[in-house]
């Protein structure tokens, strides 16, 4: 290594620490070494810190104060015009003052480059080319931030350099000794049959904060206990009313919600393409720092692992509890006392009133083809209702299906089934984790478990039409259908048809636009009985309404002199748009 103070001018050299590219450059007259980076790590050292090693003592900041926290990641050197394509963020980059001494007009320009490329600093060593810094540079320097450090003139490139890395090495082995044990702690609290629980109190101990694991939505599903008594840290900023975590306002890494409340460091919980949600720590009274969020990254693979293994065992005993609750909705479970004692020993109780809610994945919004996608996707589906639902009702059975969940609970204590059911779907609405849009069925209260078919028809039946009236994501009671409630009950479907054939005839199953356009005004005018009125929501001429009302009497009958006649069109259509369910 030489000093880079006492060198030749045309012969440009770096103090290599590894492998170095070497190429000619014809307008220096000597060889140059592509500046040596050290590589990303994982932790650097402000520039504040870098002063205070022995090979600074006598550095004396001229510029940039206000950049001083910047990371020094690596060093590089400057003694050649052209320095800016090599370099790289988080670097110090050391010169002679020999590259600038023919630019002094565009150091305020470089200034500015080299902060938009997010170097940490800028060391420079004055008198042999430079004798000052140009008060336009210095300024620059100040008003981005970008510490100018006058070096001291006895001391050597090299010692900077093997000293201010030996510093960063010895971090990073720090960091990663910190991560290593706290993995070994992490292991050991599951091997030992830990869950998610036992990761967060765990890693309480070893990053002094409150820790959650979280779905990717937000809600809660463990935490350690926290330190201080007005939990939740973090203020409205950070906490929904109904105690979700707001995720989308926190991005991996440390950061402070919208810059004020406790920090926070999150780290994503993803085993092989599926996200499980995060971990999550909220500093009890300090800053956090890049070396948490590698102890995070390890906690959160450790919960990874603890989340899959769940799932496994959650979805054995999912077909178990499935195929009873199939049976039972079915009617085939055995005689009533069996059936409650069954369910007993499942963890339900069936032996109180109770309502049936389905659950059903609206059309198009089925995960992709692959079935590993598809079990997880519908595992994660069944879990987060079962989790939403434990919370009004820990005694109720939630089993998901293909395409359905089905959950039997027991009537609410207060408000009516239907609110209560509002409230979940929409908690679990605001929860990332839940496999797309939904659209839910409520049956009526029935006082025995006999009568659970039953009442498991009128929910699916109520889910099904809810979602052909009002479109994905509907909340359907089976008691709120109105007229629809009782064309469902009808056993015969050949006979609703027959009658909406019978009476829309030529209008019953057309498809094509004249067809479907009379259908519309049709349903318009029976809906409000009045022919100006209908010509204004269609946007129709008076006298253009007129002649279609000719039109359609001709084609069913004189409905707007004959009442029954007016019924009889308005239940056809109601059936025909019921057609498919």
């Amino acid at each position: 290594m030489g000093r880079f103070a006492n060198q030749k001018p045309d012969t440009l050299r770096i103090v290599p620490t590894g492998h170095e590219e070497a190429h000619s450059d014809p307008s220096s007259g000597g060889t140059e070494v592509r500046p040596f980076h050290s590589g990303t790590l994982g932790r650097g050292v402000p520039v504040s810190e870098v002063l205070s090693v022995s090979s600074l003592a006598g550095a004396q900041l001229v510029a940039g104060a206000s950049g001083l926290h910047r990371t020094v990641q690596r060093l590089n050197v400057m003694e050649v015009p052209d320095i800016l394509p090599w370099t790289k963020p988080n670097e110090l980059l050391l010169t002679t003052g020999y590259p600038l001494r023919e630019i002094p007009d565009r150091l305020a320009e470089l200034v500015a480059q080299l902060h938009a490329r997010r170097l940490a600093a800028v060391g420079v060593k004055l008198g042999r080319y430079l004798d000052r810094l140009p008060p336009e540079m210095l300024e620059a320097a100040d008003r981005v931030g970008l510490p100018v450090i006058r070096l001291p003139d006895d001391v050597a490139f090299d010692d900077i350099i093997n000293q201010v890395l030996t510093d960063i090495l010895n971090r990073q082995a720090a960091v990663l000794a910190r991560s290593e044990e706290a993995h070994r702690a992490l292991v050991e609290v599951v091997l030992a049959g830990g869950g998610l629980d036992a990761i967060t109190d765990q890693l309480s101990q070893i990053l002094d904060g409150t820790a959650l694991v979280t779905t990717p939505g937000g809600q809660v599903l463990a935490q350690s206990p926290p330190p201080q008594e007005d939990w939740p840290a973090g203020g409205p900023d950070l906490w929904d009313p109904d105690g979700r975590l707001r995720v989308e306002r926190l991005k991996h890494g440390t950061g402070v919600p919208e810059e004020r409340g406790a920090p926070v460091a999150m780290v994503p919980i993803i085993a092989g393409a599926l996200d499980h949600g995060w971990i999550v720590l909220v500093a009890g009274g300090r800053l956090l720092e890049e070396s948490d969020v590698h102890v995070l990254e390890r906690a959160a693979a450790t919960a990874a692992l603890v989340i899959t293994k769940e799932l496994a065992v959650s979805a054995v005993e999912s077909k178990y509890r499935g195929d009873f609750l199939h049976d039972l909705l079915a009617g085939h479970a055995g005689d009533t006392g069996h059936a409650v004692r069954h369910c007993a020993s499942l963890g339900w109780d069936i032996d109180r009133p109770l309502i049936v809610l389905v659950a059903q994945l609206d059309p198009g919004e089925a995960p992709g083809p692959h079935a590993r996608d598809l079990r997880s996707a519908t595992e994660r589906f069944a879990a987060t209702w079962r989790r939403v639902v434990a919370e009004h009702d820990p005694k109720a059975a939630v089993v998901g299906y293909s395409q359905e969940l089905v959950v039997v609970m027991g009537v609410p204590a207060r408000g009516s089934p239907r609110e209560t059911v509002r409230r979940m779907v929409a908690q679990l609405s605001g929860d990332g984790g839940v496999m797309g849009p939904f659209s839910t069925g409520v049956s009526r209260v029935v006082t025995e478990p006999a009568l659970l078919p039953q009442a498991y028809a009128q929910a699916r039946r109520a889910a099904t039409v809810g979602q052909r009236m009002h479109g994905p994501g509907s909340v359907e009671d089976f008691d709120g259908l109105g007229v629809y409630r009782l064309l469902s009950l009808v056993p015969d479907s050949a006979e609703l048809t027959g009658f909406m054939r019978e009476t829309l005839r030529d209008l019953a199953f057309g498809d094509d636009p004249e067809t479907a356009d009379l259908r519309t005004t049709l349903q318009v005018l029976l809906d409000t009985n009045n022919v100006a009125e209908t010509a204004r929501i269609l946007h129709f001429h008076y006298n253009t309404l007129r002649y279609r009302v000719g039109k359609l009497e001709r084609l069913l009958g004189p409905f707007t002199t004959d009442p029954h006649l007016r019924l009889n069109l308005m239940l056809a259509l109601q059936v025909q748009r019921m057609q498919g369910l």
